[in-house]
């Protein structure tokens, strides 16, 4: 196991590095996105202007308070709480958003589908874990959001976020088909077997 401390955009080989277990920090920029953003830009062909290349995106929709634009508050907005939302919803938007957005990290809780595993190995992504019902600490790690686009989905806008010591988040998917979701699940069906064979039940194969 090792640990990144990086600074996005990241480079393929970057990514291609990582493996399950491996944790990473993120500083800079991580952007924001949640289901109405990506139903807008892939399901009815809304263009963003930030250039997502190499970068990273979280699952969510930041609680937020709008206030005056200044040197602290550039987009005129403060990040009032930056949580995390179950990735599995968005599952279907993992391969457009690399491979039409060049998107290489996806932030989020609860793990993605096979479809996503084989987008990171096709394309060169990984998911990093973050543990839910954190956000309190989350929001620390935001010093800022920087712009913003899409904004009249508010809150499912697309937030340009300026974190430091954003993690560590665990690496668990990568680019060469790991997944501690796919392990757990594998793992926690043995014991059932297990335990459902010691009481003399019988399960179909």
């Amino acid at each position: 196991m090792a640990h990144y401390e990086i600074i996005a955009p990241v480079t393929d080989a970057q990514v291609r590095g990582w493996r399950i277990r491996d944790t990473v920090t993120l500083n800079g920029t991580l952007y924001g996105i949640r289901d109405g953003t990506q139903i807008h830009m892939f399901d009815r062909g809304r263009k963003t202007r930030f250039d997502l290349r190499g970068h990273a995106v979280i699952h969510t929709a930041p609680n937020v308070r709008k206030v005056a634009k200044s040197a602290q508050h550039p987009a005129g907005y403060v990040p009032l709480c930056v949580g995390t939302t179950t990735s599995a919803r968005m599952e279907r938007f993992t391969r457009p958003l690399m491979q039409q957005c060049g998107v290489r990290i996806i932030i989020g809780k609860g793990g993605l589908g096979e479809g996503s595993a084989a987008a990171f190995k096709d394309l060169g992504g990984v998911y990093l874990a973050i543990v839910g019902g954190a956000a309190a600490l989350e929001t620390t790690w935001v010093e800022a959001i920087e712009d913003v686009d899409l904004d009249d989905l508010n809150p499912e806008s697309l937030w340009k976020l300026r974190v430091k010591g954003f993690g560590p988040l665990l690496v668990a998917m990568d680019s060469h088909g790991g997944s501690l979701y796919t392990e757990v699940n594998q793992a926690a069906r043995g014991r059932r077997a297990a335990a459902l064979a010691s009481l003399g039940v019988k399960t179909a194969n």
